[in-house]
């Protein structure tokens, strides 16, 4: 009976470590013993910046529209009171947006906040 060696499913499963690892530097590209670290860290860092992207997008939104708002002489907690007073329902995505690309609106809405406020 011939004998049977671990040939394609070893070299499939480190062929998989090392496409993963194309492009590391040095032996991290090359040697699977290495790779296979190199690789499993990336997936962690990659995990944790998944999660880590949405807080970085949230911060900008708050930033961006609280740089908008005192310029209309309000300061963002209390717009984003009167916007709840006001029973309008923006995301902070789209009152960046606002924000930015039309701001004749975005002063609009801060006049009808301050109006609900006072």
């Amino acid at each position: 009976m011939p004998r049977a060696v671990d040939g394609t499913r070893r070299k499939d499963r480190r062929k998989k470590i090392l496409d993963q690892a194309k492009g590391y530097y040095g032996r991290r590209s090359t040697n699977h013993r290495v790779a296979k670290d190199a690789v499993a860290k990336a997936g962690q860092y990659a995990y944790r910046g998944r999660k880590e992207k949405k807080r970085d997008f949230r911060k900008l939104w708050i930033a961006r529209i609280s740089a908008a708002v005192r310029g209309e002489g309000l300061n963002y907690s209390q717009f984003m009171h009167g916007l709840t007073m006001a029973n309008i329902d923006l995301n902070r995505k789209a009152l960046s947006n606002m924000a930015i690309e039309d701001k004749n609106a975005f002063s609009l809405l801060v006049k009808e906040v301050k109006k609900v406020l006072a």
